[in-house]
């Protein structure tokens, strides 16, 4: 196959028909400065199917893949074990090459399972209905804050200074274009803010991640009273999913809208993606929440069967109405999700997240003894912030030449605030050894 299909008569035909005199003029608007002078010439020329699967084998080989060596790195992506069925089972045919349920009708096993994803999800956050999945953590904290703007017809949103940056430069993104405000706090590693003090009358809802960025678990409690007493939401974005194993589920607490990134059961890291985003709500705010839902009925014969229901919602038709402009899921992801938490079963799950949480405590308990270490936090799930005696960065290059990937520098997910510099971010989860947490001890006592 080529990669440029397109004939010249196919590029002439197409720049006639948007009214462009030439391929230049299609691209008016991109300033100079960011055109590329040529063609990319540090790039190899075309080469046979063996030498670029040599080349990119090479490439591959310069990183450490995380299971290799002591992994400690989080800060919103988490590695655990994926059991070999989960990828055995998504790379059957029918799961492998099906695509969004447009005509449902014909596709039931696809809705069923994202039926009984959204079941998985409404039961792990309390919440009463959930999507089809988004697509990722981030994009779903961003469509949870339009979601509130419409529920509440308020523009305004308070953000916690423990939300990741990452959710809050995409929320940004979307305040930019749909035009609503946020109200950010501050980043504080010790994780206390006041919330509260920040809503008003304005105020559409209040996004705060549990547990934060920075790790520390929080009762939201009093906070939701605070938001439903001036007529706000409460949304809570969940990074690390498998806390809601072992802590009191966000819709327990309070939380009105609940959005997680799934990619701890069943995804891998994949050097980032694709992951799988969660979104929950309450039943009296469905007809706002953005997405696909699946629903379960019978047919005239009186079988059971699924449909995608309030899918009229705009997304394909009268778009200027949409609730937002998703209209497909993660799905492949999401699958992967299911079966892993179906292996799992209610059980597995809790003691799976038990299992993180002795990680992290035997983590924090044997970092606070290496001399120059101080662990911020009180409460956490498994991932800690701690301070050093001089910058994260180098300290963690230090590590890696030793191979141990010890950790997430706070410095680089929050740039531009150099009194972050000497955080580091540790997760540990079930896949580290105790000699694992001895090499990231035993590491640091010879770079600090």
């Amino acid at each position: 196959m080529r990669y440029l299909p397109l004939t010249e008569a196919d590029r002439r035909e197409m720049i006639a028909a948007v009214g462009a005199g030439s391929i230049d003029e299609l691209f008016r608007d991109v300033p100079q400065s960011a055109r590329l002078p040529g063609p990319l010439t540090e790039l190899p020329p075309h080469q046979g199917e063996l030498e670029v699967e040599r080349a990119l084998g090479a490439m591959a080989a310069k990183n450490v893949p995380a299971g290799s060596v002591p992994f400690f790195c989080g800060a919103g992506a988490y590695r655990h074990h994926v059991p070999a069925t989960v990828d055995y089972l998504i790379q059957r045919g029918e799961f492998l090459t099906s695509y969004t349920p447009y005509q449902p009708e014909v596709t039931q096993g696809t809705l069923q399972y994202l039926f009984e994803f959204q079941t998985q999800v409404a039961l792990l956050t309390g919440m009463e209905v959930a999507n089809a999945s988004m697509y990722d953590g981030s994009t779903a904290c961003a469509e949870a804050i339009m979601m509130a703007n419409r529920v509440t017809r308020r523009s305004r949103a308070v953000i916690s200074g423990g939300l990741h940056p990452q959710y809050r430069d995409v929320c940004r993104t979307h305040a930019d274009f749909t035009g609503f405000t946020l109200d950010e706090a501050v980043p504080n590693p010790d994780g206390v803010e006041d919330l509260a003090g920040r809503i008003d009358g304005e105020t559409s809802c209040v996004v705060v991640q549990n547990p934060s960025v920075f790790g520390h678990v929080h009762d939201l409690s009093a906070l939701a009273e605070a938001c439903h007493a001036k007529g706000a939401l409460l949304v809570v974005v969940v990074t690390e999913v498998v806390s809601l194993g072992l802590m009191t589920p966000p819709g327990e607490m309070g939380a009105d809208i609940v959005v997680c990134e799934g990619q701890s059961i069943g995804n891998a890291l994949n050097f980032g993606g694709p992951y799988v985003g969660l979104f929950a709500t309450r039943e009296k705010f469905l007809r706002q929440m953005p997405g696909r839902l699946c629903g379960q009925t019978v047919d005239a014969e009186g079988k059971r069967g699924y449909v995608l229901t309030l899918s009229t919602r705009e997304q394909h038709i009268r778009r200027e109405k949409a609730t937002s402009n998703i209209c497909t899921n993660s799905g492949l992801c999401a699958l992967a999700f299911t079966i892993h938490l179906s292996l799992l079963g209610e059980a597995g799950f809790t003691k799976l997240a038990r299992i993180n949480h002795a990680k992290a405590v035997t983590l924090a308990a044997k970092l606070a003894k290496v001399p120059g270490v101080a662990v911020l936090n009180d409460s956490f799930f498994n991932e800690i912030t701690i301070r050093l005696p001089k910058p994260a960065e180098p300290v963690i290059d230090a590590l890696a030449r030793r191979n141990v990937l010890g950790g997430v520098p706070v410095s680089r997910i929050y740039a531009n605030r150099p009194a972050f510099a000497d955080l580091l971010l540790v997760a540990a989860t079930e896949t580290n050894t105790e000699a694992d947490i001895d090499a990231l001890c035993a590491g640091l006592s010879e770079v600090l």
